[in-house]
């Protein structure tokens, strides 16, 4: 299976993400160029955490006028599995891949820091490794993070269990002080209707590593590369072999 990290002017997250596939989860990776229109057969897309076009306008709002973006629209919409992490996040919300949009945080401050988050399902293909109720250490780092939806919209995220990810305290409660943007609902991700596109403002690949601080991140990774593994057949026979030992 192959992932592809697309590359804006102003990402800063890319080369992290980037090492943690290729690297650290020993994944076939490839850099995409946003202004190209060739995803390079990737099985999954991640839009890494920056500050595309230096956040001009609103976050997000330029990045998603990049023509790979228009690709990336198409393969989502086939079903292919996009991870959209913090800045990517904010420009699946612009695609309009994801419902909602993204305020200024709650104490109008950039936040860096690590925060909690509670799994609140399970049966994604970004979450099957993990378990619903764990809580996972990972670090922000925004200014827009605070996720805001219609009320109508809101509820129907909500009814469809889409809601992948909360703000929580260490022991999985949710509280005021634990949701750091002012997140509604202490939103901290969610998937789209069929559920092959995540977006999530944490950065679990910067919570990959134990020199780092946490592994926890990993959960995200690993159950892409679950899910991708299972749609894939592992070194399949080619049909010319099959007929040789048919005929034998």
């Amino acid at each position: 299976m192959r992932f592809g990290v697309v590359q804006f002017p102003g990402s800063n997250c890319d080369f992290d993400t980037f090492h943690v596939l290729k690297d650290v989860m020993a994944q076939d990776t490839v850099m995409l160029w946003h202004k190209d229109h060739d995803l390079q057969g990737a099985d999954c897309v991640v839009l890494p955490g920056g500050f595309s076009y230096g956040d001009y306008l609103r976050s997000g709002a330029i990045a998603r006028f990049s023509p790979l973006m228009q690709e990336v629209k198409a393969f989502a919409r086939k079903g292919g599995h996009v991870l959209g992490i913090c800045n990517g996040f904010q420009i699946l919300l612009e695609l309009g891949l994801l419902p909602g949009a993204m305020l200024r945080n709650k104490n109008l401050k950039f936040l860096c820091r690590h925060v909690h988050i509670r799994l609140e399902n399970d049966r994604t293909p970004f979450t099957r490794a993990g378990r619903r109720g764990q809580v996972l250490r990972i670090p922000i780092a925004h200014f827009d993070g605070n996720y805001y939806a219609p009320p109508r919209t809101l509820a129907e995220v909500e009814r469809n269990r889409r809601v992948v990810f909360r703000y929580c305290e260490p022991d999985g409660t949710l509280t005021e002080d634990a949701n750091v943007n002012g997140s509604l609902a202490s939103i901290a991700g969610i998937v789209n209707e069929g559920g092959n596109v995540l977006g999530l403002m944490p950065h679990p690949e910067r919570a990959s590593e134990a020199l780092l601080g946490s592994e926890d991140g990993r959960v995200v990774f690993d159950s892409l590369i679950r899910s991708l593994g299972a749609r894939r057949p592992r070194n399949p026979v080619p049909a010319s072999r099959e007929k040789v030992g048919h005929d034998r």
